[in-house]
């Protein structure tokens, strides 16, 4: 059995090695890469396009509609869609009082 001292030598020769062969691995991913990129003529958008499908032959999502405020505090002007926590200034107030009349 090997001492405590020739594993931690074979571990440096193992982590060096390892090293090695990371690097060499690493310059032909990128050499295939760049071969490929080339071919396909791609753009860094068509690589690195966010999930929304940016990139080319995506779909992009609809964009998410505004909501319209629904209550509007007159005395600072601040607004609420009437979705989600209601704001510090409606508490323990009557929210028909806010309510923002729509022009029809």
């Amino acid at each position: 059995m090997a001492t405590y001292k020739e594993l931690l030598e074979q571990q440096k020769e193992l982590d060096r090695q390892i090293a090695d062969a990371r690097a060499k691995e690493i310059s032909g991913a990128v050499q295939s890469i760049r071969e490929l990129i080339a071919e396909y003529q791609l753009t860094e958008q068509d690589l690195f396009a966010t999930r929304r499908g940016e990139g080319r032959g995506g779909v992009e999502k609809p964009a998410k509609a505004k909501v319209a405020p629904k209550y509007r505090n007159d005395a600072t002007g601040e607004t609420w869609t009437g979705r989600g926590k209601a704001p510090r200034w409606l508490d323990g107030q009557n929210r028909e009082n806010f309510l923002i009349e729509k022009a029809e």
